[in-house]
C-alpha cells in the first residue's frame, strides 16, 4: 500500500491536535537548551526535565537534528543547539527596529511618571535624542531632538557609557572630559566609580549636569550581547522629581524591551 500525503486542510481534527502537541514538545526541548547553563544535554536529562520517555525525546531530537536545530556530539552522544537556531535568532534581531519597538512605551512611561520621557541612540562618542513624550503640566523639561551630546555628561549619556565594552568606554574616558558649557572638567576616576554604580543598580542619575535645576534617570535597552542599542530616560524639574519612583517605572519598561532584544534570553 502506498502512503498518501495530506494537506493541512485534509487532516482530521485528531491529526491536527497530535501535530500541534508534537510541535509544542519540540519547542519545549529547544527551550530546555536555551535555559540550561550546560553547553549540551543528554536524552535522559531532557526526558526528566520534560517528563517524557527517552524514546519520545529521541524522536524529537532526531526531527530537530534533521532541520539543523540541534547537533549531536558523536563521541558523548549529547546534544547542543544547532546552526539553524542562530540563523533564526539573527533573523529576528536584524528585523527589530528599536525606535519602533520603544515608541509605544514612551507615552505609557510619561503618564506613569508624569514627567518627560526620551529615547536616545548612540553615534560614536556622542548620543542624540530620537523621540520624546511630554506630560500635560505647566512646567516640563523639553529636549532637543537630533542634537549630539557627549557620552560623559547627563543620565542618558552615562547609561550608554556604563554599558559599552571596556575598550569603547575607555576610549571615551581617556579623552577630553570637558565640563558642559564651560564648566569644570569631569574627573575620570570619579566618573568610573559612578559608572560602576550605574551598572550595579541598572540606571544612571544626573542632577543639574547640563541644565540647572533639572534631574533625570536613564536606563539602557540591552541586546543579547549586553550592548546598549538605545537609552530611555525620565527627566523633569529637580524640585519635584522623584528619582527612585521614576527609575522603578523606567526599569519596568527597559527590562521588558531588553528581553525583546534578546537580553537574558539568548546565549551571549
Amino acid at each position: 500500500m502506498t502512503a498518501t500525503a495530506h494537506s493541512p486542510a485534509e487532516l482530521a481534527p485528531a491529526d491536527v491536535g497530535g501535530t500541534a502537541a508534537t510541535v509544542e514538545r519540540a519547542l519545549d526541548v529547544l527551550i530546555c537548551f536555551v535555559r540550561s547553563d550546560a553547553p549540551d544535554l543528554g536524552v535522559t536529562e531532557l526526558a526528566e526535565k520534560l517528563s517524557l520517555s527517552k524514546a519520545a525525546v529521541h524522536r524529537l531530537l532526531t526531527s530537530l537534528r534533521g532541520r539543523g536545530m540541534v547537533e549531536i556530539d558523536e563521541t558523548t552522544h549529547r546534544y547542543r543547539l544547532g546552526p539553524t537556531v542562530l540563523t533564526l535568532s539573527h533573523s529576528y534581531l536584524s528585523r527589530l527596529d528599536v525606535t519602533a519597538l520603544a515608541a509605544p512605551e514612551l507615552p505609557w512611561l510619561c503618564r506613569t511618571t508624569n514627567e518627560t520621557v526620551t529615547l536616545s541612540r548612540r553615534a560614536g562618542h556622542t548620543r542624540y535624542y530620537l523621540e520624546q513624550a511630554l506630560p500635560d503640566r505647566d512646567v516640563v523639561r523639553m529636549v532637543s531632538v537630533g542634537v549630539p551630546y557627549p557620552l560623559h555628561i547627563g543620565a542618558s549619556s552615562k547609561a550608554f557609557l556604563a554599558h559599552l565594552s571596556p575598550a569603547d568606554a575607555e576610549a571615551v574616558l581617556s579623552g577630553p572630559l570637558d565640563g558642559w558649557d564651560g564648566g569644570p572638567a569631569i574627573d575620570a576616576d570619579a566618573l568610573r566609580a559612578e559608572l560602576a554604580e550605574t551598572r550595579a543598580r541598572g540606571w544612571a542619575h544626573s542632577q543639574s549636569e547640563r541644565d540647572l535645576g533639572t534631574e533625570a534617570v536613564a536606563a539602557p535597552l540591552l541586546d543579547y550581547r549586553g550592548e546598549p542599542r538605545a537609552v530611555m530616560s525620565v527627566c523633569g524639574p529637580a524640585d519635584r522629581f522623584r528619582a527612585e519612583s521614576c527609575a522603578a517605572a523606567l526599569l519596568e519598561v527597559t527590562t521588558r524591551l531588553s528581553r525583546k532584544l534578546g537580553h537574558g534570553i539568548l546565549p551571549a
